[in-house]
């Protein structure tokens, strides 16, 4: 029997086939029906929730006008009975003398009667005079122990309380409710009193007026008709006068925090349960009107809202599963034909090492994904360059490499730059792995104890190093330049472990933003060039190099700040002529501001002109010829153009001594190369930025110091060093390619086979004397 029959070879895929086709079906379905579903769970909860909201709201804002429509009411009565107690003092026939006459009181009686009448909510209005024992109601006068004693006897408000009231009060007042016994009945009454005569700061009388509480709240329930909470009237100190109760009662600390709410709609949890607190506050006498719904009450009335919604989300999700479940099988197809034609034709020893071919596609695409990632050290590398020499990009793509490489500050984090240098006798001094040991270490530091992280880029030929240094967000009184020169001592002592011989450390200055770093690393690189000028030791800060503050020092005077002026140099001599112009225009802008003399603004724009001619002449730059001219100018604006175009000149002419300036610059660029070559993001652009050079004159004077390109160059090393291995190892073909940093194996291949005449394997063969490996075989297969 032939074992390896069609047949038997067929029917023995079937099975593995059929499980893994119904598992990867079912998942397709399952996420179609999850596609389907989550969006429109969400969209069900968004509307049901917006219906229980906008509901909610309807209330609160109808509580609200309700609420002021009830203090309007109660101000207006409230103010009717201030209008009576300042028209009885001023009634001729209610002075103490009228009222005590035989022959006039009984008038005094009728009229106090027509007061009373003149205002619903009194229930009895009394008139006293200071030092009297007696007091005037409607109904005659009576003895004060009689009314208080007997008559109304309230239940917290005693007899001699109640007189020496009457006597001292100066201001009006309102008593809070109090159940009074009057007669045989119990009623529940509030008590105004106010002075007499009104805002006389010697009253001789007292007005005092008996409310009854049920008609204060029955204006309140006239008004508040859909209402169905509770609901509380508090003086201006926070006393409650009145309350309402359609429900359970607030007590206590809940009570006492309704007052010291501001007026408006507020949510709060009162006696275990969330409510929905309106307040409002009257002008008139300084009242608190407040309202209490318990939360449930909103959901409850949604009730029929929620029961439609739900049915036809369940309508829906129905439909939905349907369709998903449809669309599922039909996308299946094309990714079965696709397995199935891989499962019938991998029957190489490679696919018997797979569990399966979806698993091998997955592996796949993780090896790519894992080369992808080899990259971000130079990605990261490349977008510290572009912070560091300008501005941070509008580019959306720029930013997101940005963000992707870990470059983006957390919230409320600042950073700055130190810029690592060492003098030309200390550059000798350091072998080639130790420079790279270095690079290696400062390319990412992290500062847990000083809650700070470094990221590190060698950035000149001079082999000097730039640091950018986040610092995370700190309790406050942790920050400052404090905390900036502990990350730098920091740093120096490590260095110091490491080095022999350790670095010059230029500091900038500390900024909110990425888009500050560029600044910050022009002031570092003053700052090591102030250290050079002035002997200040190893480690210099810009913060500490003295200027003459932009303020009015005198009356008149004003000068430019020296650190701008510092930066606008640095700037030049980088080559950096975007920050240049942009420093020139914060310059002539801060001169524009000052109202100054023509002749100290004129030293102020010589200030800025001299410093730029100071770094034309530190650059070997000509530039006698249009002194005059940059002299002779008549407006700022006609100034920095000028400025502008000399800075431009002066840039380009830095740029130019930075390529030409070392005549080694070419040999230890070629050495570089000969170094990284198998680093397979080595590429033009890199070299030049590391280089701090054009990518136009890095291959225009690679090609003249080499004699050919700079990719057949590194195409030659790698092949060179792939002959090499291919004669003197057995590693594989693949390890072999990846080794010398090139990722696409059968284009290499292509390209071997060019320039040798033969494939890998078959100049293995030629040259080693071996068989060919049947790996190096499967490769040249493949490609």
């Amino acid at each position: 029997m032939n074992i390896f029959s069609p047949s038997r070879l067929t029917s023995g895929i079937r099975p593995t086939w059929n499980r893994f086709k119904s598992k990867l079906l079912l998942t397709y379905t399952l996420s179609y029906i999850l596609i389907f579903l989550v969006p429109l769970t969400g969209v069900t909860y968004f509307i049901y929730h917006n219906a229980a909201v906008n509901l909610r709201s309807e209330i609160e804002q109808s509580n609200v006008n309700q609420l002021n429509q009830v203090k309007l009411t109660i101000d207006s009565h409230m103010t009717n009975l201030l209008e009576i107690a300042s028209k009885i003092s001023y009634d001729d026939r209610l002075t103490p003398y009228m009222v005590a006459h035989p022959l006039y009181s009984q008038e005094a009686i009728a009229s106090l009667g027509q007061y009373q009448a003149n205002n619903s909510l009194i229930e009895e209005l009394f008139l006293y005079y200071h030092g009297d024992e007696r007091i005037y109601s409607r109904l005659g006068v009576t003895d004060l122990d009689i009314v208080f004693g007997r008559t109304y006897r309230f239940e917290r408000w005693q007899l001699p309380d109640v007189a020496r009231a009457l006597n001292d009060t100066k201001l009006t007042t309102v008593r809070p409710a109090e159940m009074v016994q009057v007669h045989s009945r119990s009623e529940s009454l509030l008590s105004m009193i106010i002075p007499i005569k009104t805002n006389d700061p010697y009253p001789y009388g007292t007005v005092l007026y008996l409310m009854q509480e049920s008609r204060l709240t029955g204006v309140m329930d006239t008004i508040l008709t859909d209402f169905s909470g509770s609901s509380y009237i508090f003086d201006a100190s926070g006393e409650m006068l009145t309350a309402n109760y359609r429900g359970d009662a607030l007590r206590g600390q809940d009570l006492t925090s309704l007052t010291e709410l501001e007026p408006g709609i507020h949510s709060m949890a009162l006696s275990g349960e969330r409510y929905s607190v309106v307040t409002v506050k009257s002008s008139v006498n300084g009242w608190t009107y407040a309202t209490a719904i318990p939360s449930y009450q909103f959901f409850e009335q949604v009730g029929q809202i929620r029961t439609v919604i739900l049915l036809v989300f369940s309508v829906t999700a129905l439909i939905g599963i349907c369709a998903a479940t449809l669309i599922a099988r039909r996308q299946y197809h094309p990714i079965r034909n696709l397995l199935e034609f891989a499962s019938l034709g991998s029957m190489s020893k490679e696919t018997s090492r797979s569990r399966n071919e979806w698993d091998w596609i997955k592996q796949t695409i993780h090896d790519y994904h894992a080369r992808i990632d080899m990259q971000e050290p130079y990605v990261r590398n490349q977008c510290l360059m572009l912070l560091f020499k300008h501005d941070k990009p509008d580019d959306p793509e720029i930013e997101q490499m940005i963000r992707q490489s870990g470059l983006m500050l957390p919230a409320q984090a600042r950073v700055f730059t130190i810029i690592l240098s060492w003098d030309k006798e200390s550059r000798s001094g350091h072998s080639w792995d130790e420079q790279q040991e270095l690079r290696q270490w400062l390319t990412h530091r992290e500062l847990p104890e000083l809650q700070a992280r470094i990221y590190g880029v060698e950035f000149s030929v001079k082999q000097q190093m730039a640091l950018m240094v986040t610092l995370l967000p700190t309790p406050p009184g942790e920050e400052g330049l404090g905390r900036v020169r502990q990350v730098v001592a920091h740093l120096d002592e490590q260095l110091a472990a490491r080095l022999a011989i350790r670095p010059n450390l230029g500091v900038g200055t500390v900024y909110e933003d990425l888009s500050g770093l560029h600044q910050s690393f022009l002031e570092a690189a003053s700052a090591l060039d102030q250290r050079i000028l002035t002997a200040s030791g190893r480690i210099a800060y810009f913060e500490e190099l003295t200027e003459l503050s932009a303020t009015a020092v005198a009356s008149g005077s004003y000068w430019l700040p020296k650190k701008s002026l510092l930066k606008l140099e640095q700037s030049l001599k980088q080559g950096n002529e975007s920050a240049a112009v942009e420093l020139i225009s914060t310059l002539i802008e801060d001169i524009k501001r000052q109202t100054l003399s023509v002749g100290l603004l004129r030293c102020l724009c010589f200030d800025v002109l001299n410093s730029l001619l100071r770094t034309a002449a530190e650059l070997g730059v000509d530039v006698h010829d249009e002194i005059g001219s940059l002299h002779a100018f008549e407006t700022l604006e006609e100034l920095e153009d000028r400025l502008r175009m000399l800075a431009g000149r002066i840039c380009g002419a830095a740029t130019y001594q930075t390529e030409t300036a070392q005549p080694t610059l070419m040999d230890e660029i070629v050495a570089y190369v000969d170094q990284n070559y198998a680093d397979y993001t080595l590429s033009l652009e890199h070299v030049a930025l590391k280089y701090d050079i054009s990518t136009s004159y890095l291959s225009r004077s690679f090609k003249d110091k080499t004699g050919c390109n700079f990719t057949q160059y590194i195409w030659q090393l790698r092949l060179r060093e792939v002959t090499h291995q291919l004669v003197h190892t057995s590693a594989p073909l693949k390890d072999i390619i990846e080794r010398v940093g090139y990722l696409d194996a059968p284009n290499f291949i292509r390209k071997f086979k060019k320039e040798t005449g033969h494939t890998p394997g078959q100049y293995r063969k030629l040259h080693s004397g071996g068989g060919t490996d049947e790996g190096d075989e499967a490769d040249e297969r493949d490609s």
